[in-house]
């Protein structure tokens, strides 16, 4: 077994690589760019070495820094992880040149499956089913091969994945402009213009095998169903396939291990199938769309499912150690879900968003493979995965539970997520009928990215969180308590609540119209009712973890007044006496003039103008006692 190995990668996939190392007593060195200076995984590290720039092309992809760190550093194996360099034959070549063992397959085979026209022409002659269609070199008379095999069709680049370069095409009248935009943006994205086409498969499943090769002969460890897609990227995999039969599960099987004895394969590698669903799964209807030379992001289900860490199965091989198991030793025990949790505004089209990490807690019984930790950059950099979320069950049923469990247990605050729109997955009745295929999402995205809003009682407690941002609420009248007003904000919409403290952590809020009664001892309660609620206060504002994440601003309530000021409208921010008042109606003021003052919780707070205008209307005396809220000063409407 090596002594040390170097991870030519960052964040959640390194992480995963050290904490196995560590339980097989090898140590470990971590690469990091500028920007990860500070990184989990160069915290993890038995060693880190400096790199380059925040850039990938900078850093994580300049294989001569990252061998010199190897050779620095007297590691014996670098393990590329998954992306960057993973699947570059010429950097595998040049770490075996310089002394190093690459843990993964040799440069031939990643060659071979790296474009997906050669890789399909091989396949088929090692007997495995491809989808009908066109995957020759020669780019001429691609129009003719399209009416041969019939509309409609896919025009998919040969080099590069990610849906970059793939077009469907319905009619034979809208393929050369088809093929035109689907040529232009392989070029863009991976300097090879060259496309293959291939007839369509109208209910499409995406399931994949998980294989393993020593370099001779393969096992295979089952099939992941990787369907609910977005834009051709994962979102929730699971294994074993919903659905599949015996005598399909071993014809996928058969054909995924031929595949990887095919090229030699030596290491951890995923051929991918696309399935046609239109008449349930039939041991006929599958076909090869690609291999991944490299450990896959979703393998955790894998591992859950098997028992295997296949990252173990990586290093002892690597190290020249046989396939730890046989095929008839290999069986499934139960099912797993995984959902990749990442920082994005899914309401805004899934954009990719960063942030610092004020808040980051994952729930008992799930996993949660991660790069971050609490107070870790979401960096613009790199890839916004914060985690993976994995679960196991002894059926689908329970393990779906557990996953939407696990998701509500869930706390993130410092960035916006989609875990509300996960949460919407896993409680997709389709989805929990197993009915999946890869235009699920896309049919129903506007239902499934819609943010879910905070009732009342949730805002109550963001309420009661947010009393004692300056200290716990003080004093009393002879009559009744001293009700504070608190300002809580999402999305820029600000909203005043009354907070009355009635005793030790009972307190009544109202908002509005409602009221609610609030209690916090060691669990929360609302209105009488036990809640399984978090509130947490945070350098980010304020968090209700209940169910989904809610994220509250917490403004100053003389800031939102400064805003109704600028419109107009000047209001009491809090309920207090109203000190004094210097402007009568017709008054000119400028900006900032001092228009009242008002006296509440012990203090003086001056309310002066946001804009210039003139005063229309002056509705208070000095003297009065108003609610949070009131209309005190009016300016007139701008022109």
């Amino acid at each position: 077994m090596f002594r040390k190995i170097l991870i030519a990668n960052r964040g959640e996939i390194a992480c995963r690589v050290i904490d196995t190392a560590r339980t097989m007593g090898v140590r470990t060195v971590a690469v990091y760019s500028d920007a990860d200076a500070s990184a989990r995984h160069v915290a993890m590290a038995d060693e880190a070495v400096h790199i380059g720039g925040p850039r990938p092309a900078d850093s994580y992809l300049r294989g001569d820094a990252i061998i010199a760190a190897a050779q620095a550093t007297d590691a014996e194996a670098v393990h590329p992880g998954y992306g960057f360099l993973s699947e570059n034959p010429e950097f595998v070549e040049a770490c075996e040149a310089a002394g190093l063992v690459f843990i993964g397959p040799s440069a031939d085979a990643i060659r071979a499956m790296g474009l997906k026209d050669a890789a399909k022409a091989l396949m088929e002659e090692a007997g495995v089913p491809v989808v009908p269609g066109y995957h020759g070199a020669s780019q001429e008379g691609l129009a003719e091969r399209a009416a041969e095999i019939g509309y409609p069709l896919l025009i998919k680049a040969v080099a590069g994945g990610g849906g970059k370069g793939m077009r469907r095409v319905d009619r034979a009248e809208d393929f050369a402009d088809a093929l035109a935009s689907a040529q232009g943006e392989a070029a863009t994205a991976f300097g090879n213009d060259a496309v293959l086409i291939e007839k369509f498969v109208a209910t499409p499943r995406h399931i994949e095998v998980q294989v393993f090769g020593d370099g001779e002969r393969a096992v295979h460890l089952f099939e992941r169903d990787c369907s609910l897609q977005r834009r051709h990227q994962k979102v929730i995999e699971e294994a074993p396939a919903p659905g599949m039969t015996a005598e399909m599960r071993a014809a996928m099987g058969d054909a995924a291990v031929r595949a990887a004895e095919a090229i030699g394969y030596k290491g951890a590698g995923t051929v991918e199938f696309i399935v046609d669903a239109s008449d349930g799964l039939k041991p006929d209807r599958f076909y090869f769309m690609e291999m991944n030379t490299r450990l896959q992001v979703e393998h955790p289900v894998t591992e859950a499912i098997t028992g295997v860490d296949l990252v173990e199965w990586q290093l002892r091989v690597a190290a020249g150690e046989p396939l730890p198991r046989a095929q008839a030793d290999l069986t499934i025990e139960g099912h797993a879900f995984e959902a990749r949790l990442y920082a994005e505004d899914v309401p805004k089209g899934f954009l990719p968003a960063t942030g610092t990490l004020a808040h980051l807690k994952f729930p008992e019984g799930a996993r949660a493979d991660t790069g971050v930790r609490p107070g870790d950059e979401i960096s613009p950099w790199y890839d916004p995965m914060i985690a993976k979320l994995i679960v196991h069950g002894p059926t689908r049923d329970i393990a779906l539970t557990r996953l939407d469990r696990a998701l509500a247990g869930t706390q993130v605050a410092g960035s916006v997520t989609n875990l509300a729109f996960l949460r919407a997955l896993a409680t997709h009745e389709g989805f929990g009928r197993g009915e999946v295929d890869t235009g699920l999402i896309d049919r129903e995205v506007d239902a499934l990215a819609r943010a879910p809003e905070p009732c009342s009682r949730t805002r109550a407690l963001a309420a009661v969180g947010a009393v004692d941002r300056d200290g716990p609420l003080e004093g009393f009248t002879l009559w009744a308590p001293v009700p504070q007003s608190v300002v809580i904000a999402r999305d820029g919409v600000a909203e005043v609540a009354q907070v009355t403290t009635l005793g030790a952590g009972d307190y009544s809020v109202a908002l509005g119209e409602v009221e609610h009664r609030v209690m916090h001892g060691t669990d929360w309660a609302v209105d009488g009712a036990p809640v399984a609620a978090d509130v947490v206060r945070h350098a980010a504002g304020l968090s209700v973890f209940w169910g989904n994440n809610y994220h509250f601003d917490l403004p100053d309530p003389l800031d939102v007044q400064a805003e109704a000021i600028g419109a107009g409208r000047i209001e009491a921010p809090m309920p207090g006496l109203v000190k004094a008042v210097f402007v009568k109606a017709g008054a000119e003021v400028k900006t900032g003039a001092r228009l009242a003052v008002l006296e509440a919780m012990k203090m003086e707070h001056v309310l002066t103008a946001g804009r210039d205008g003139v005063v229309a209307e002056v509705l208070v005396e000095a003297g009065a006692q108003v609610e949070a809220g009131a209309p005190l000063i009016v300016l007139e409407d701008q022109a």
